[in-house]
């Protein structure tokens, strides 16, 4: 089979697929046009996500057969009218789930310990210790919404500490264990210390944590979002900040992020934006809680080993 690979990823993605007997070209610098204009050549497609596969997209793709996503999301590929012409999407959320159970963890101690300020207040050389009396993770009840690969991870990385894990999914049933308690969106909103974010973007989690949402919590919370940006209203974040329902917030992901350019200059970002980046109460970091040295080969590595197994039951 033709695969065309227009992200950089890990060489362990190339090597596993030609030694499967596929034919890789790489091309990194496509635009939605070139990549229309050449589409038709191919069998299989390797995505990021800085590139829609949409339905005008797949109509000219005449030969593909799979298209595969490095990473998790598939918000930026039509699955349904590309599955219905029978191409195969696939994605490798099992190859970043550790780096993101981590990486929630760690916001989550940041936020408890005020690590972010105290550290900012150190290198200007104060030394605010009452001020930045933290509070332990021990005791408290963490409600994760979304158990698939990352939320199971960071339920994972939780139980070490001693704290009340419970979990809402609305498509997914019967994972209760002796540590995590599945729970419906109602009782997570009435019981949790934390909220915890790991769902896809769709039109249906599309703002799903909003002004409705924040004003059912009976507790003030920490906030946490490692899935995608636009799955919080940040307005509304902005607001249940301001009145004291979200304690602080932890985003590896804001619904402002655009991934073909660096960043935000201060002159161009929203009002809510501009609050978050300015507020103590706040951790932020650019979209890589998925992104460790290890995520890097694991998600090439898990996505070759699919796209071998469809592509070989094509070939057959």
């Amino acid at each position: 089979m033709r695969v065309l690979i227009t992200d950089k990823t890990h060489p362990i993605l190339q090597q596993l697929l030609e030694e499967a007997g596929h034919t890789c070209t790489i091309h990194t610098d496509l635009t939605y046009d070139s990549l229309l204009a050449c589409i038709a050549d191919y069998d299989a497609l390797i995505v990021r996500s800085k590139i829609p596969i949409d339905r005008r997209f797949l109509d000219q793709a005449l030969h593909l057969r799979c298209i595969g996503r490095v990473g998790a999301g598939m918000e930026t590929i039509d699955v349904d009218y590309a599955e219905q012409h029978g191409v195969r999407c696939l994605n490798s959320p099992e190859g970043n789930r550790d780096a993101v159970g981590e990486h929630a963890t760690g916001l989550l101690l940041s936020l408890l310990d005020h690590i972010r300020r105290a550290d900012a207040e150190v290198r200007r050389g104060l030394w605010q210790r009452e001020a930045n009396r933290g509070v332990e993770l021990k005791g408290r009840t963490v409600g994760i919404i979304g158990y698939g690969n990352m939320g199971a991870s960071f339920a994972q990385r939780l139980r070490g500490f001693e704290c009340r894990i419970m979990a809402y999914d609305k498509y997914k049933h019967g994972f209760a264990t002796s540590e995590v308690a599945e729970c419906t969106l109602q009782e997570l909103q009435t019981e949790a210390d934390v909220v915890s974010l790991h769902v896809p973007l769709t039109d249906e989690t599309y703002h799903m944590v909003d002004d409705a949402f924040f004003q059912a919590l009976r507790k003030p919370v920490f906030l946490l979002n490692t899935s995608r940006g636009a799955v919080v209203d940040t307005p509304a974040l902005v607001r249940a900040m301001e009145a004291q329902q979200v304690i602080g917030a932890g985003l590896d992901v804001i619904e402002y992020e655009d991934m073909s350019r660096d960043g935000l200059a201060a002159e161009s970002m929203p009002p809510a934006l501009a609050y978050l980046v300015q507020s103590d109460r706040t951790v932020l970091t650019p979209h890589v809680a998925g992104w460790t040295v290890e995520s890097r080969y694991k998600l090439a590595a898990v996505l070759a080993q699919k796209m071998n197994q469809v592509l070989q039951s094509f070939a057959q």
